[in-house]
């Protein structure tokens, strides 16, 4: 099994933060990426929708003879994660946990922010977690929604962008923290421009790098890391545009000629009940 791929799934490119994370920690394991760019984004749906197009997306991947599997979506964390390691029978990771973790170490007034989807942030997921670590830590969240189809529109760049960021974190400009968890994968794709408008001070948390961490000790657990020096093909997944994924793929993860492949859920089959 140690050959086998990690399977990662997320509502569209955010969780490519985390593929690259697990690419620099563990640089010889195969990544089977599946991004459901078609229907992204997930925030604004309900929980039983995000549950089950989780689950679909499981389910195809399932076909491969996966190793683990990694839930590099914040939303799909909140509505899922159970569910899904009730479904399959490897180690599965979200990323909500690692994030918060995070936050807690770093945190010194005890005042933490986190911004994400409506789901995300109105299921006070991170609330719950970040409390587990130190409860006395005050949690302040924003949901965000503006942001995730400017990173989906791979237009992080120029003016137009920093006024969405701009209008989304002026409310939460106005609250007191020294922390910030970027409680969405996509937003490390423009974690550049959020640091520009917030106070210098402020510690930016994303859940990537302990997500990986977390892989790796689970990995290494279990006997499972992969420690060959033979090539790693990696392999891409959307139910969007190909093209579009692959251009993203090249500018955020530098590979070459990254293989996607497009894939129509409605010609699937899920095997998993819903």
């Amino acid at each position: 099994m140690k050959i086998n791929p990690i399977g990662v799934i997320d509502s569209g490119v955010g969780g490519l933060t985390i593929a690259k994370e697990i690419m620099k920690k563990l640089p010889q394991e195969t990544i089977y990426y599946f991004g459901d760019t078609l229907r992204c984004p997930y925030g604004p749906r309900r929980m039983q929708e995000i549950q089950s197009f989780t689950l679909e997306l499981v389910s195809y991947l399932s076909q491969f003879p996966l190793k683990a599997l990694v839930i590099a979506c914040n939303t799909a964390t909140v509505a899922a994660l159970e569910a899904v390691q009730k479904a399959i029978s490897i180690p599965v990771i979200g990323v909500i946990h690692p994030g918060s973790r995070a936050a807690a170490k770093v945190t010194q007034s005890r005042r933490v922010a986190v911004i994400g989807t409506k789901t995300t942030i109105d299921s006070q997921a991170y609330v719950r977690a970040i409390a587990k670590v130190d409860p006395k830590i005050h949690v302040l969240g924003s949901a965000t929604p503006n942001l995730i189809p400017l990173v989906e529109s791979g237009q992080w760049d120029g003016p137009m962008a920093k006024r969405v960021i701009e209008d989304e974190l002026q409310e939460l400009q106005e609250q007191e923290f020294d922390t910030l968890v970027l409680g969405c994968t996509h937003f490390p794709l423009i974690e550049n421009l959020i640091r520009a408008v917030l106070d210098p001070a402020v510690q930016i948390i994303s859940p990537a790098e302990e997500t990986a961490i977390d892989l790796e000790m689970v990995l290494e657990k279990l006997d499972l890391v992969e420690k060959g020096v033979g090539k790693v093909e990696h392999q891409f997944f959307t139910t969007g545009s190909p093209a579009s994924f692959q251009t993203i793929i090249r500018k955020w993860l530098l590979l070459d000629d990254p293989s996607v492949q497009h894939v129509d859920l409605r010609d699937y089959q899920t095997s998993f009940k819903k």
